[in-house]
């Protein structure tokens, strides 16, 4: 039982870690996308949503069949909300790395959510907010200064500084989607949740692209990327990843999903020539340091 046990946790911490590698690919495709056509991040969020949905609703149905639709009415309206987060926080995301870059605008988002989380669960679940909670947002703030780094042209720092705020609105979108997913935890199927979620986050989607500029022309290359956005890093990465809760804590869970912002950055940098340069290296070393010192504390 015991050697059964340790090979649950370890599955699960692979498919954690593999999950956390695909998101990674997620900044690069989008990055490609845009130069490949001229589209927008709601419609790329929407179709990226909307190609994920059929896959797990036919893989929810597969495992739960009647089941799916058990859910008590409070429950789905979290399911709802979380469904709506899910939409901003990804499509702030895409708008994020338009300014930034692939690489810097991971960092932000992903370094800071962490700490989102931990300030969050002081205001709404009355959480002490501690001296440690407090230098891990120290460090996070100075980390995305030095990573922005200060531009002499006024016109694109105004852009960057807009890409700091999209990407800062991303990490809180996620850091409360966090919140609520807690919520769910051990009640539901982790299909279920992501299914009806994910259903919501591209109902939500729709009327905002129709009405901001619906792009649906697009090259087969693009909507090959479109395609795997939406299957491989969205359908297959977070099925795998709510698999992988099952067996491993939330706090290993969240730093071995650092691999995200460091695949983004090693293919920003391979495939796209993205360099942080010597203020921006110090800069993601204290935001990854900031997630040690708020884990250290937990």
């Amino acid at each position: 039982m015991k050697i059964e046990s340790m090979a649950q946790v370890r599955l699960g911490l692979a498919l954690v870690l593999f999950s956390a590698i695909l998101w990674g690919t997620t900044g690069v495709f989008v990055r490609a996308l845009y130069g490949m056509t001229a589209t927008n991040p709601l419609s790329v969020g929407f179709f990226r949503l909307a190609f994920a949905v059929p896959v797990l609703w036919f893989a929810c149905w597969l495992v739960l069949k009647q089941r799916m639709f058990r859910v008590k009415r409070h429950d789905l309206l979290v399911m709802l909300l979380i469904g709506g987060l899910l939409a901003l926080y990804q499509v702030c995301y895409f708008s994020a790395i338009v300014q930034l870059g692939v690489a810097a605008a991971t960092l932000i988002t992903l370094c800071t959510a962490p700490l989102g989380v931990a300030l969050l669960a002081a205001v709404v679940l009355q959480e002490r907010l501690t001296l440690g909670v407090m230098l891990a947002g120290g460090c996070a703030i100075a980390g995305t200064i030095l990573l922005i780094g200060p531009q002499s042209n006024g016109a694109a720092n105004a852009n960057r500084v807009l890409g700091v705020g999209l990407a800062l609105m991303s990490a809180l979108g996620y850091a409360a989607m966090v919140l609520c997913s807690r919520r769910l935890a051990g009640r539901y199927h982790p299909l279920q949740s992501v299914t009806i979620s994910f259903t919501a986050g591209a109902l939500a989607l729709l009327p905002c692209t129709l009405a901001t500029g619906w792009i649906s022309s697009y090259s087969i290359q693009g909507w090959m990327v479109l395609l795997y956005l939406g299957l491989i890093p969205t359908a297959l990465a977070y099925s795998l990843y709510f698999r992988g809760m099952r067996h491993t804590s939330a706090t290993v869970a969240s730093i071995a999903t650092l691999l995200e912002p460091l695949t983004s950055t090693l293919l920003a940098w391979w495939l796209f020539g993205e360099q942080l340069g010597s203020l921006g290296l110090i800069g993601a070393l204290l935001l990854i340091g900031s997630i040690g010192l708020l884990y250290r504390q937990r």
